[in-house]
């Protein structure tokens, strides 16, 4: 499991609120784009998740987590709740409003309801063991 949660780290002398999100200037926009794009393409399995894999902090995250643990294949991760940019921008570039958000090869899965359907029908397995082979 590799934790890319530090690359947006909020200044905590800084609390951002609904407000300041919305009036984000359109370079900061760009650049919070362009860190979410980064971390989509150099991890071939990502997940966006509330918390961190170890202490998850809402169960949807919790649920995912269990389900990508129980795949086996190492993963990524983002802590939104630490990092609000992203938490506000990602579902705008994604088109999907919730999450978690599982990322495999570049490509949105789905959140927590998704990835446990699959888990169950074995498709994640597959998907998982696709982007990551056994070496």
């Amino acid at each position: 499991m590799t934790d890319i949660q530090d690359d947006f780290m909020p200044n905590p002398n800084k609390r951002l609120n609904k407000n300041m999100l919305e009036e984000l200037s359109e370079e900061t926009r760009e650049a919070v784009l362009a860190e979410i794009k980064r971390q989509i393409s150099e991890n071939k399995i990502l997940i966006y998740m509330k918390g961190a894999p170890n202490a998850p902090e809402c169960g949807f995250s919790a649920r995912a987590v269990q389900v990508l643990i129980a795949c086996g294949k190492p993963f990524a991760y983002v802590n939104i709740l630490t990092n609000p940019l992203i938490r506000s921008e990602l579902p705008k570039y994604a088109d999907w409003p919730t999450f978690p958000q599982l990322w495999v090869n570049g490509e949105l899965v789905g959140g927590s309801d998704i990835l446990q359907d699959m888990y169950e029908t074995g498709e994640l397995q597959k998907l998982l063991n696709e982007a990551v082979p056994e070496e």
